[in-house]
């Protein structure tokens, strides 16, 4: 698996404090938002507000948000493309795939 996916199933889980789930428990192609996960609108902006602290990244419009958080591996394809310098994550560079 993609070390960028694992590190963010890692970062949901601990930005939104999912004590009972583990990376193993998210599906990288799984339904974020409103998933198995239960998510919500306070949640998304948790994570916005985490991509752009550790990686860089901005989420500015409600288009975007729903493209990027429609699963991990969407959201690990966007953040590889559009990480700021400085902000790797991830120690490997390769682009996950998103199906």
């Amino acid at each position: 698996m993609n070390p960028l996916i694992i590190e963010l199933k890692q970062k949901i889980i601990e930005t939104l404090n999912l004590l009972d789930v583990s990376p193993e428990d998210i599906d990288e192609n799984g339904q974020l938002i409103g998933g198995d996960l239960g998510l919500d609108s306070i949640d998304v902006l948790e994570l916005v507000m985490m991509l752009e602290k550790d990686y860089g990244v901005e989420i500015d419009s409600k288009e975007l948000g729903i493209k990027v958080f429609a699963s991990v591996a969407a959201l690990a394809d966007h953040v590889y493309h559009h990480r700021t310098k400085g902000h790797v994550g991830g120690g490997d560079l390769t682009a996950p795939e998103v199906p």
